[in-house]
């Protein structure tokens, strides 16, 4: 399907700048761009890359100012990537949408259904299950007994959600995630080996949530693991048993987070965190990549790094010094040298 610069322009409230009859039917990295597509710019450091492009169409901020002549045509917008991702958003409503059963699957007989499903082959929906309207649940998914799922909502191949967990309306979870498996509960006992500490809690799962692929969210021992509304949850990332993540927190990949720790709202949590259980973190908080978070933190809007963590600029100060360390060594022996032979002479 074919879009002109002008359509898409009314469609993002922008303003076109150059031939409003272009068309496009594809989009494109603006340092790959091919006529035909469409790129965007929001990052300077790829301006370079517009004064080359053969993309036909390209989105910019409307404070962008060229410094050289341009050859494609710009649209210009509040913020080029906020419009990307709608034009993108759009791009997938227009797809064929699959609706109805495939066989083979298993649906219970008192599983309710909503209306313009999509169920694919080899799934299985248990007992009492509640599925919303247009929800899309494709191949080799396992819905467990007195599972709710709200309207809109997308469970890609091999998810598997465990009994009794709640999920809200368009949330989107990816291939392999894993909600409400047991959480890593065991009690030493007198026999120095372990006891399993059956988890009979849930997870409930708020709307506009989405999950990426191999990650996991244990029930909880007692009670709720509970993700609040909004939150985006990278590739492989593991949320233990009654974690709570308030709402518009987005945590990337590889990041752990232990029993009973409770994350605030609009959080950025690099890759490779680790969180300690039964601690708290205030909202609008920011942890760099291969944090450790070992105690509470307090203030919202704190910027942390490092392991055991502390405030960014301190560490970026402590950093230069360590990375100086051996240097430092070398002047600290020489000094001792210089100063043995002052008091033998």
């Amino acid at each position: 399907m074919n879009f002109t610069a002008q359509d898409i322009a009314e469609f993002l409230n922008g303003e076109v700048d150059g031939d409003g009859s272009v068309a496009v039917n594809s989009v494109s990295r603006i340092e790959e761009g091919k006529p035909g597509t469409l790129s965007f710019l929001a990052n300077p450091k790829y301006e370079h890359f517009l004064y080359t492009t053969q993309s036909s169409i390209v989105l910019v901020n409307k404070t962008f100012k060229a410094e050289h002549e341009i050859a494609t045509t710009l649209i210009r917008v509040e913020d080029a990537y906020q419009s990307l991702a709608s034009l993108l958003e759009m791009y997938e409503q227009s797809k064929p949408q699959k609706i109805g059963i495939e066989e083979p699957s298993y649906i219970s007989k008192s599983a309710k259904l909503g209306e313009k499903i999509y169920i694919g082959a080899f799934a299985y929906i248990g007992s009492n299950v509640k599925l919303g309207d247009n929800v899309k649940i494709y191949p080799h998914v396992y819905v467990g007994d007195n599972v709710v799922i709200g309207d809109n909502t997308t469970l890609n191949s091999g998810v598997k959600i465990y009994e009794n967990c709640n999920i809200g309306a368009d949330c989107i979870f990816h291939s392999g995630v894993v909600i409400g498996g047991d959480g890593f509960g065991f009690a030493p006992s007198s026999a120095n080996d372990y006891k399993k500490v059956p988890q009979v809690g849930n997870v409930v799962i708020e709307d506009h949530v989405e999950i990426g692929a191999n990650t996991c969210v244990d029930r909880a021992t007692m009670g709720s693991t509970i993700i609040r509304k909004g939150v985006k949850l990278d590739n492989l990332i593991q949320v233990a048993h009654n974690v709570e993540i308030d709402e518009n927190t987005v945590i990337a990949s590889q990041t752990g987070i232990a029993g009973s720790a409770k994350i605030g709202k609009n959080c950025m949590i690099g890759g490779q965190v680790g969180i300690v259980g039964h601690l708290s973190v205030a909202d609008e908080v920011k942890i760099a990549a291969q944090s450790g978070i070992g105690r509470t933190i307090k203030k919202e809007g704190t910027v942390l790094q490092g392991s055991p963590a502390f405030d960014y600029a301190p560490y970026q100060k402590s950093y230069v010094l360590f990375k100086n360390l051996p240097k430092m060594r070398e002047q600290l022996f020489d000094l001792e040298k210089r100063l043995k032979n002052l008091e033998e002479e």
